[in-house]
Formats: structure tokens, sequence, C-alpha cells
């Protein structure tokens, strides 16, 4: 598990964009990786369409996205196409979706909802939310268990508190914004 202030881990993972090595993606931009269960699971669904929706609001603040799915490339290809239609999203879509059939970034990350099982009785990706900054230390962290969709606005508001907090000595009180 990583914790707050530690230098989010660097791997190199197949995504639906392709190969990616974690850090050379992000660069030096703020980024959100963010995990769901399984591909063309109805919540899952919902979100990564309003992620995709949501872009030119993390663009502005200068957020980079990637999502996580334990499902492969050519499942999350196809999965794309759902989300779009779902979501009404014309556009190419607008972030990667990591591959992750054995679920060892999951491991290795803490994303696990133990109580959550698969048809195989594998633990389902729960729905975390890591929001690194531009020193690629993790700046939040979010664990939601599977069965609980996530709110995006709450996402975006965070975003604006921690890069108004990164330089500004001010603190946001609740609901902020």
């Amino acid at each position: 598990m990583v914790n707050l202030g530690d230098i989010f881990p660097d791997f190199n993972v197949d995504t639906s964009k392709g190969e990616i090595h974690f850090h050379t993606y992000i660069k030096d931009s703020w980024a959100i990786l963010f995990s769901h269960p399984a591909d063309y699971t109805p919540v899952c669904t919902t979100e990564l369409g309003r992620v995709a929706n949501l872009v030119p609001d993390f663009q502005k603040r200068g957020v980079k996205l990637i999502a996580l799915s334990c499902d492969g490339v050519e499942s999350h290809k196809g999965w794309i196409k759902d989300i779009k239609d779902f979501s009404n999203f014309q556009e190419e879509f607008p972030y990667p979706i990591i591959a992750d059939e054995g679920r060892e970034l999951a491991v290795k990350l803490g994303m696990i909802d133990p109580d959550e099982k698969d048809a195989q009785g594998l633990p389902l990706t729960a729905r975390a939310v890591f929001i690194i900054g531009p020193d690629k230390k993790l700046k939040l962290s979010l664990l939601y268990p599977a069965t609980t969709g996530r709110n995006f606005d709450e996402i975006l508001r965070v975003i604006d508190s921690l890069q108004l907090t990164a330089t500004k000595k001010v603190a946001t009180p609740a609901d902020w914004w």
C-alpha cells in the first residue's frame, strides 16, 4: 500500500492505448489513477463515461487520467465502444485503461475488495482513486468497495483543494469549492 507523501510506484503496463511507462506517461503533471472491478459492468461503465465527459475539466487543471480494470486490452477496446455509446461520447476515448488480468498491480497498490468476488471466486478490484502530484508523490487516496460508484464532482473539488493548498498556506473547509 502506498502512503500519503510516498513516491507513487513506477510500472510498465499494457493499456488500451499501448504500452505505458507510468512515470513517463504522467511526466510533471498531476495525475489520477482510478480502478474498476471489471469491464462491461454497469457501474464501471457509468464511471468511465462520466470521466470521459469531464476530461475538459481535468485538462483545465492539468490532470492526466488513467484507469485500471482486471481484464485484457482487447476486452477494454470492446468495452470502450459501450462506454462511448452509454455516455454519448463521440470523440476518441481520451484516456488509457490498464490491463491487469493477473491483478498484480491491483494487489501491489492495495486495490482489492476482499468481500466482493468474481464468477471464479477471485476478489474484485475495489474502486480506488489515487491522486498523484507533479512530484510523483501520492497526495490523496480513496478506496470504495466494488459495489459503490464514485462522485467525480467531489474528485474535481479535491483536485482544486490539493492544487490550492500546494501553493498557499491555507486549508479548505468542508464543502469548500
